[in-house]
């Protein structure tokens, strides 16, 4: 049984890095469902044994922070921000800077893949109609999702999920992660502005005129129930049951459809977090991967240093992800410091800067992008995605050595 559990393990993960099966139009999410499948008709799971596979209390804190999202989108909030981005007056480098605050200040309170989700069509479209290209400003808009959401614990679903399996404190998460996190924004975009310098010497052709406000009272409710969910996060209430509460009274509108709040919710993403919950504990339980996690416990590979994790997630993120690679160790590693979780989310998340399949970000930029037909090449990421990383982590990893939060 162990032999078709590691099959299975394989399969998913060579699915999570290739992005699917060659051929067929089937998914990360797909691929996951089906070998969850598999280990349910051979009996290597039993229907029962999913309940305690699945961490519910992180997917039901992902997915209340997805309706709150939801208010803020339904609002018409996300789609002026970004509007307002693309019609801003001044210059491409000022605009530049505009979207490296603005998309890394919005993922450290929001969740990294929603911001990139509704800012990249509109940013793509509204800078090519003003005569600029949209490559750096698209570039800029992931590397600053991904640098703003490693400052906070519900600035992604990497994050989401460590402080949640250990307990992490959101004001003592932000004052560790906080900082290497704002001087990698700052690096987004120096690197950016520096490789693309004559791209964004052009003036802007066109002046774009100003978007509509958003809904006034729907914005504040969005922005009501932040601030709530910031204060619960100080009490005792687990995070999962207090996000709950300000995702249900978000729901109790007589403006916004209940319906069309709760299909906002990224509902593939929820389920690809499950399968591979289910995946990965099924692979801790075997002998294989009890013997592996002893063999690199005795020859001092665990990822407790920085020497070992900083290299291992940026090779695991920028083959299988930041998401899949996140809860594959999480399963098979017992009771990690609180250090070297907050190492494990700052740094996943750094390196997912690396290449266009590092995290789940870039990849929706990209494709939201081609939507309205702008096309970001493997290759125009990764000329600035490379520098922007390895200084990224470089100075997250002496930050986080200089604190003692990891040796």
């Amino acid at each position: 049984m162990d032999g078709l559990i590691l099959a299975v393990f394989v399969f998913t993960y060579a699915g999570m890095a290739l992005g699917g099966v060659p051929g067929l139009r089937l998914d990360r999410s797909g691929q996951a469902l089906l070998a969850v499948v598999a280990l349910l008709a051979s009996r290597a799971v039993a229907v029962d044994g999913i309940g305690k596979a699945i961490d519910m209390p992180t997917l039901l804190l992902l997915f209340a922070l997805m309706i709150v999202s939801a208010q803020f989108a339904g609002a018409g909030f996300y789609d002026w921000v970004a509007g307002r981005l693309a019609a801003a007056s001044g210059s491409p480098g000022r605009l530049l800077a505009l979207v490296v605050v603005v998309a890394g200040g919005l993922s450290a309170i929001l969740a990294n893949d929603i911001i990139a989700f509704a800012m990249a069509p509109i940013l793509a479209e509204g800078t090519r109609r003003r005569g600029l290209d949209p490559r750096p400003f698209l570039i800029a808009l992931a590397g600053a999702c991904n640098a703003g959401s490693a400052m906070t614990v519900i600035g992604n679903p990497q994050n989401i999920l460590i402080a949640q399996t250990g307990g992490l404190d959101f004001w003592r998460f932000l004052m560790v992660c906080g900082p290497p996190g704002l001087v990698s924004m700052l690096i987004v975009w120096a690197v950016v502005r520096r490789q693309w310098r004559h791209t964004l010497a052009a003036a802007p052709a066109v002046a774009l005129p100003m978007p509509p406000l958003p809904d006034r009272w729907q914005t504040a409710k969005g922005l009501i129930a932040l601030l709530a969910l910031a204060a619960l996060f100080a009490t005792p209430l687990p995070r999962d049951i207090g996000a709950l509460v300000i995702a249900a009274l978000l729901l109790i509108s007589r403006k916004m459809s209940s319906r069309e709040m709760i299909g906002a919710v990224d509902w593939h993403l929820l389920l690809l977090f499950a399968c591979l919950f289910v995946v990965t504990h099924a692979f801790a339980g075997t002998d294989l991967a009890r013997d592996g996690v002893t063999w690199l416990g005795s020859h001092h590979l665990l990822p407790d240093r920085l020497t070992v994790m900083a290299p291992l997630l940026t090779l695991l993120s920028n083959s299988i992800g930041n998401v899949p690679a996140v809860i594959m160790i999480l399963s098979m590693w017992p009771h990690p410091p609180a250090g070297a979780m907050m190492g494990m989310a700052l740094l996943s998340t750094l390196a997912g800067n690396l290449l266009l399949v590092g995290s789940l970000a870039n990849l929706i930029v990209v494709e939201r992008a081609a939507g309205v037909g702008v096309r970001l090449s493997f290759v125009d990421h990764a000329r600035s995605g490379v520098p922007i990383t390895l200084a990224s982590l470089a100075i997250a990893a002496g930050w986080l050595a200089l604190i003692g939060a990891m040796g």
